[in-house]
């Protein structure tokens, strides 16, 4: 397990866009957020391809790619925030450095479609990732909530996740110890298998999902591929974020029906990440602990910035 250092005041943090492309109106909100952060004493530096589209639906795998292996490489930038989500992250992977990587490790942030790219980078290299706020989200909430969950875990290395007093409901009880991996949901089932696929041996699962684009039976057909593939036999515990449809069927339902008293581990529930307002910041790679008689349901048991 590699740590990165901690964010300082005065540092660099570059800008990539693995994903979608960053045009129209994100040209603006992502400007937005640099002022947003220039301003609380950071520098910012955008990719030489931040803005590339390329393909007229994004930029090149390429590219993309390009953008991540030099912010990498380049010793000014000690933090790198992936601009916003999308559906093609995962094309960047034949083209990443994970070696280069390896060697200049640095914290690395987003959500949704990054999902790919952070959990992958972490199975790769050992470098400890995180899932919290892309760069655009920055300009685009109406708080500033998930932007002080990056800068309390970035900067001040806290080891909390939100508010300690947000609810957390109980679907099984448990106790368990084991490394997070995880995110979307949608981008998880896609590396179950084959040549860029995660180990799910003994680990803490996170997951959540946009209820706006995946409706119940298209989660029920993520899941059930996990399934059968065994993930729930391998992972020690599970922990859901955000899931909201207009049908009102949530993922603890969705999940229960599928693996029903088979999993043994336990299962929590919070609203503090995904595809919402208010998003916490949950490192990758790192050991935490679940232990539902507990007022705090999980916590983490090391440090994930140094």
């Amino acid at each position: 397990m590699i740590i990165p250092k901690k964010l300082k005041k005065g540092d660099t943090i570059g800008v990539v866009a693995p994903s979608n492309p960053i045009i129209g109106e994100n040209i603006e909100e992502i400007n937005k957020a640099k002022n947003i952060i220039e301003n609380l004493g950071f520098r910012v530096k955008f990719s030489k391809n931040l803005f590339s589209n390329t393909n007229e639906y994004s930029a090149t795998a390429k590219e993309k790619a390009e953008d991540i292996n030099e912010m990498f490489a380049d010793k000014e930038v000690k933090m790198i925030w992936c601009a916003k989500g999308g559906e093609n992250s995962n094309s960047t992977f034949e083209y990443l450095d994970f070696e280069l990587i390896k060697q200049n490790p640095k914290i690395i942030c987003g959500y949704s479609d990054i999902t790919s790219i952070t959990n992958i980078i972490t199975e790769k290299t050992g470098l400890v990732t995180f899932s919290g706020t892309n760069f655009k989200t920055i300009a685009t909430d109406e708080t500033e909530y998930s932007l002080n969950e990056a800068l309390n875990r970035f900067v001040n290395g806290s080891l909390e996740f939100g508010n300690t007093l947000e609810g957390y409901k109980i679907i099984k009880e448990g106790t368990v110890e084991g490394k997070l991996i995880g995110g979307n949901l949608s981008l998880i089932r896609a590396m179950v298998a084959g040549k860029y696929n995660i180990d799910f041996t003994d680990k803490i699962l996170f997951l959540e999902e946009l209820g706006f684009e995946t409706g119940p039976t298209l989660v029920s057909n993520y899941l059930y591929y996990m399934k059968q593939n065994e993930v729930f036999k391998k992972i020690k515990g599970i922990w859901l974020g955000n899931y909201t449809h207009e049908s009102g069927i949530t993922l603890e339902k969705i999940l229960t029906d599928i693996i029903g008293d088979e999993f043994k581990g336990p299962i929590i529930k919070s609203e503090n990440f995904g595809h919402i307002e208010n998003k916490t910041v949950i490192p990758i790679g790192i050991n935490a602990k679940i232990n539902t008689s507990e007022k705090i349901k999980i916590k983490l048991l090391e440090k994930c910035v140094e």
